[in-house]
C-alpha cells in the first residue's frame, strides 16, 4: 500500500495497542453472565477454594463436561490475582490476543506485510472475537489453538518441501503441543478440525526428501518426526485424563467422550436441531464491523481461478481452512453460535487481502460505500441505544450518553476517512472506530456501573441465611449466584419443584421473578415472606423488539428473595 518507513515501523506496535485496548480494557465489567459463562467461573473458583485441581467442581458437585485447561488458567488468575470477574476471563482474552498474533504471522508469511497489517486489525476487532474475548468460555482458547495447530502444519509441511528438517521438525512439534492444549481444553475436536484442514493438501505436497534408493517421497514428515510429535502430545494431552480415570473410572470417559462429543455432534440432546445454513448469519455476524467488505472478495474471484499456481499454494488452503469448520459444524445436529469461531482466521486473511487490493487500486467509491454502510450500522445502533436507556437502569447516566454518542461519531468518523482521508490510514481509522463501537457496547450494555443486580442478591442473601440454609434459584440467577454468594444453590426447573421447595418443614429461601412469586399464593401453604429485591435487565435476552419498543415494564425483571418463614 506505499506506506512510507516511519508509519511501517509504528505498525506492530499500533497494533498491539490496539489488540491490547479491545481485549482487556474493562474486562472485568459485566457480572458473571447468568449462562455458560458461570460453570468455567464457578468451577475456577471452588477449584482454588477446595485445594483439588484434579476433579472440575460446579455448585459443589462433579463436572465431567469438560477437560481441564480452562478451569486450570481460570484458577491460576484467581490465584496471583483473586476471584473476579476480568481473573475469570483473562484465559480468554489472552487466546483473543494469540489468535490476532498468528492471523498477522500467517498473513504476513503467505502474502505482504500489508495484508498481515489489515489482517491483524481485522483479527483484534471484529465481534466475534471481541464478544467470546470477554467471555470465561473455553470456546476462544479452543479456536486459538485450532488456528495454531493447523498454521503450525502448514508452515511444517512447507519446511519440509524446501527440504528444510530441522525446521519441519520444530513446526510440528508445536503443531503437536498446540492439538494437545486444545485436546486439554476442549477434547478431540482440537484434532479433528485441523486433520480435515490439513489432510488433503498431503497429496498436493511436493517431494520431501530423498530416500535410500535415491527416489523421492511425498511424505513431509520421517518416523522420528512422527515419534516425537506423538511423544509430546501424549506427555501434555494424556496424564489428566489418564488421572481422571483413575480417580473416577470409566465413568468420566463414557460422560465425556460419548455424551459431551458424539451426543453433542450427532443428537439433539443438548441443543436443539437448526438449519443447515445456520452458521451462514453467525459467520457474517462474527465478522462484523468488516462484513461490509465481503462484498470485495467475490470480485478477485475469476483471476484467482486463473492464477492455478498461487490458488493451489495459498489461496486453496485458506478457503478449505475456512469452508471444513463451516461444513463440519453445519452437519452436526447440536448447533451453538461459538462453535464455529475457528472460521475466522483464513477468513481474516482473504478479506484483508481483498481490502489491500481495493487500496492500492484507490477504488474510493467501493470503499466509501463499505464505510457509509458501516456509519449507517453505528448511527442505527446509536439510536437503538438511545431508546433502551430507560432499561439501562443500573448504568450511569453520563455514560450511557456518551457510549450512544461515541457509537455514532465512530462510523462518521470512518466515513469521512473513507471519503476524504489518506487510504492508506483508513484500515487503522476503521479499526479504531470498530473498538471503539466494541467497547461501547460493553460499557452500556453489557454492563453496570458499580454493583450488578446478581452481585446485590448475593450480598443480601449472606444477611439472611446461614450454611445450612437450602438456597432455591427459579428462572434467574440459576448458574451465576453460586459464584457471588459461595453458597450451594438448587435450580428448580419446574413451578411444581418450586412449591415443593417452598413448602419444605424446614426454612428455605429462594430467588425468583416476582411475577413468578405473584403465581404461589394460591399453591404454596406456607406463608411466604419477601425479604429483598433487585431490578434486572438481562443483556442476553435483548431481541428487535425490545430495541424498537423497550417498554421497562415488561423489559425489566424484579428479582425477590423470599422465604417460607
Amino acid at each position: 500500500m506505499g506506506y512510507n518507513s516511519g508509519f511501517v515501523s509504528r505498525r506492530l506496535p499500533l497494533l498491539v495497542l490496539v489488540a491490547l485496548l479491545v481485549f482487556l480494557a474493562g474486562l472485568g465489567r459485566g457480572a458473571i453472565g447468568d449462562s455458560d459463562e458461570a460453570f468455567y467461573a464457578e468451577a475456577a473458583r471452588e477449584m482454588v477454594t477446595s485445594g483439588d485441581w484434579l476433579t472440575p467442581y460446579y455448585n459443589f458437585e462433579t463436572r465431567f463436561q469438560k477437560p481441564i485447561l480452562y478451569y486450570w488458567m481460570a484458577a491460576t488468575a484467581f490465584t496471583v490475582s483473586g476471584v473476579g470477574e476480568a481473573a475469570a476471563r483473562l484465559p480468554s482474552a489472552f487466546a483473543g490476543l494469540l489468535l490476532v498474533f498468528v492471523t498477522y504471522r500467517m498473513a504476513r508469511q503467505r502474502f505482504d506485510a500489508d495484508t498481515a497489517w489489515v489482517a491483524g486489525l481485522l483479527a483484534a476487532t471484529n465481534f466475534g472475537y471481541v464478544a467470546m474475548g470477554r467471555m470465561a468460555l473455553p470456546d476462544l482458547p479452543l479456536a486459538a489453538f485450532i488456528t495454531l495447530t493447523t498454521w503450525a502444519a502448514f508452515e511444517s509441511l512447507d519446511r519440509a518441501s524446501a527440504g528444510q528438517a530441522p525446521a519441519t521438525r520444530r513446526w510440528l512439534l508445536v503443531a503437536s503441543a498446540a492439538g494437545a492444549l486444545g485436546m486439554l481444553m476442549k477434547g478431540p475436536v482440537a484434532l479433528v478440525l485441523p486433520a480435515l484442514i490439513v489432510l488433503p493438501f498431503l497429496a498436493w505436497q511436493p517431494p520431501a526428501h530423498e530416500t535410500g534408493r535415491g527416489s523421492r517421497t511425498r511424505w513431509p514428515w520421517t518416523g522420528a518426526d512422527l515419534a516425537i510429535a506423538a511423544v509430546v502430545f501424549v506427555a501434555i494431552a494424556a496424564p489428566w485424563y489418564v488421572a481422571m480415570a483413575g480417580e473416577h473410572g470409566l465413568a468420566y470417559f463414557h460422560r465425556f467422550f460419548i455424551a459431551e462429543n458424539v451426543d453433542r455432534f450427532a443428537t439433539d440432546r443438548y441443543n436443539e436441531p437448526r438449519s443447515l445454513f445456520f452458521y451462514v448469519p453467525i459467520v457474517l455476524g462474527g465478522l462484523m464491523p468488516w462484513t461490509p467488505f465481503v462484498a470485495g472478495a467475490l470480485v478477485p474471484a475469476a483471476t484467482m481461478a486463473r492464477r492455478f499456481q498461487a490458488l493451489v499454494r495459498v489461496n486453496a488452503r485458506l478457503v478449505v481452512w475456512a469452508l471444513v469448520p463451516l461444513v463440519f459444524y453445519s452437519i452436526s445436529i447440536g448447533k451453538q453460535p461459538r462453535y464455529v469461531l475457528p472460521v475466522l482466521p483464513p477468513l481474516a486473511v482473504i478479506f484483508a487481502a481483498t481490502i489491500v487490493r481495493v487500496i492500492n487500486e484507490e477504488r474510493r467509491r467501493f470503499l466509501v460505500a463499505c464505510c457509509a454502510l458501516f456509519a449507517a450500522l453505528c448511527i442505527g445502533l446509536a439510536a437503538f441505544l438511545w431508546k433502551a436507556l430507560p432499561l439501562l437502569v443500573t448504568l450511569d447516566a453520563v455514560l450511557a450518553r456518551v457510549t450512544v454518542g461515541a457509537v455514532a461519531l465512530a462510523g462518521l468518523v470512518a466515513l469521512a476517512a473513507a471519503i476524504w482521508g489518506d487510504l492508506k490510514r483508513l484500515p487503522l481509522v476503521f479499526a479504531v472506530a470498530s473498538a471503539l463501537v466494541l467497547l461501547s457496547l460493553n460499557y452500556a450494555v453489557y454492563s453496570a456501573a458499580g454493583v450488578e443486580p446478581v452481585q446485590r442478591m448475593a450480598q443480601t442473601l449472606a444477611t439472611h441465611v446461614d450454611a445450612d440454609t437450602p438456597v432455591g434459584t427459579y428462572k434467574v440467577f440459576v448458574r451465576n449466584l453460586v459464584f457471588y454468594s459461595g453458597q450451594k444453590t438448587i435450580d428448580l426447573s419446574s413451578a411444581d419443584d418450586l412449591v415443593l421447595f417452598l413448602d419444605s418443614p424446614a426454612r428455605v429461601v429462594c430467588v425468583l421473578k416476582d411475577a413468578d412469586l405473584a403465581k404461589l399464593p394460591a399453591r404454596v401453604r406456607s406463608r411466604l415472606h419477601r425479604l429483598a429485591e433487585v431490578h434486572y435487565f438481562n443483556p442476553a435476552g435483548i431481541r428487535i423488539k425490545t430495541l424498537l419498543r423497550p417498554d421497562p415494564a415488561s423489559d425489566l425483571d424484579t428479582v425477590v428473595l423470599v422465604s417460607n418463614q
